[in-house]
């Protein structure tokens, strides 16, 4: 029964590749195990999985920023900037679709995935992010620009939920622990829908899986399947989006799937050897809780997971590459004498339910 202590919070995360959604899952499960009532804001795909998850949820449609890479990495930053002032807009727009949302929805509290303008000066609203140090690639100057315009749009919510532990060990490296912090930045720990899975009965097979926005996830999608195409290795093939072209022949030591999620996601990842994948926060957030050996190949032109994947290979948590170049049978050689220290991070998956109880109390 709904009583004045339930609270209805929106729940709205970036339409940026899969990974800002997935790790909203346990933020609004965990909301639900304490009766609070989580509305989704989101878009059409991302309904899809929420919908998968969840099963009967409140969702409401929110457009997305829609933002894509380009194909060429010398062109792929240049190509982000031009893209600044649609951001922009859009940022202003669901500022303002907000303010209706609100009042229509009976919204107690707002919880933002790096969604800048869902802010709110009356109602509690919080934004998530892991990345306070903007990587823009054009020199510490541009960075620490950036970093205080940054500041200043975290800054317009009553609290910064910085997705990260606390102090060392850490997983974002300077991106979540920069020399300054917002003045409203509280570190949340780890988010993972896996983070209380226990290890499975790992194999040597290879597990392939492809995410991200286009072109890049498809172009990488070609890269990989050539060449896992001449392994003689089980490798399951994982491409990543609904819309993927199943290759006319697959040879016997190939599982192709175009998707996958839940529970059958998880029976692959549990049990493989090593996985070839982007080094997308919300990914290695998954492999860390999984205890999972992988190759990184930070999307091109995307400076985030290009200083993600140098940091860890250099921790020797994971072996990281570039997509330039590529070659597998290489890679899979070079990580024989890797040493993939995993991290101890267990602890800090669990602080996100104290931070979000504290919140919602305050109300």
């Amino acid at each position: 029964m709904f009583t004045q202590t339930h609270r209805r919070i929106l729940v709205a995360p970036l339409d940026w590749g899969l990974g800002h959604t997935a790790r909203c899952v346990p933020v609004i499960a965990h909301l639900q195990a304490r009766g609070h009532i989580p509305v989704v804001a989101c878009n059409a795909w991302q309904r899809v999985f929420i919908e998968k998850t969840f099963g009967p949820i409140e969702i409401i449609d929110l457009p997305g920023y829609n933002i894509t890479y380009s194909r060429w990495n010398q062109y792929a930053q240049a190509g982000l900037l031009a893209q600044l002032p649609g951001i922009l807009r859009t940022i202003h727009a669901e500022h303002q679709w907000l303010q209706l949302a609100v009042q229509d929805q009976r919204i107690d509290g707002i919880i933002s995935d790096n969604r800048y303008g869902l802010y709110h000066d009356t109602v509690p609203s919080v934004i998530m992010t892991h990345q306070l140090q903007i990587k823009t690639g054009m020199g510490s100057a541009a960075d620490r620009t950036l970093q205080k315009m940054h500041n200043k749009y975290l800054e317009r919510f009553a609290a910064t939920w910085v997705v990260d532990a606390p102090g060392t060990p850490n997983l974002g490296g300077e991106l979540s622990h920069p020399q300054t912090l917002p003045r409203n930045a509280v570190h949340m720990g780890l988010l993972s829908r896996f983070a209380n899975e226990s290890a499975g009965n790992e194999s040597g097979d290879i597990v392939i899986l492809l995410s991200g926005p286009e072109p890049q996830r498809g172009e990488l999608e070609k890269i990989l399947w050539a060449q896992a195409y001449s392994i003689e290795r089980k490798i399951t093939f994982i491409a990543g989006s609904s819309t993927a072209t199943v290759p006319h022949h697959i040879p016997a030591h190939i599982t192709y799937h175009a998707q996958l999620a839940g529970a059958a996601l998880l029976s692959v990842l549990k049990n493989a050897g090593l996985v070839v994948c982007r080094s997308g926060y919300s990914t290695l957030m998954d492999l860390v809780a999984l205890h999972k050996k992988a190759i990184l190949l930070p999307t091109p032109g995307q400076t985030e997971q290009q200083y993600l994947g140098a940091h860890l290979h250099t921790q020797g948590i994971f072996y990281c590459t570039p997509q330039k170049k590529f070659n597998l049978v290489h890679a899979l050689s070079a990580t024989q004498q890797f040493p993939f220290h995993m991290p101890q991070l267990q602890g800090a998956y669990k602080i996100y339910k104290d931070v979000v109880d504290e919140w919602v109390g305050g109300m």
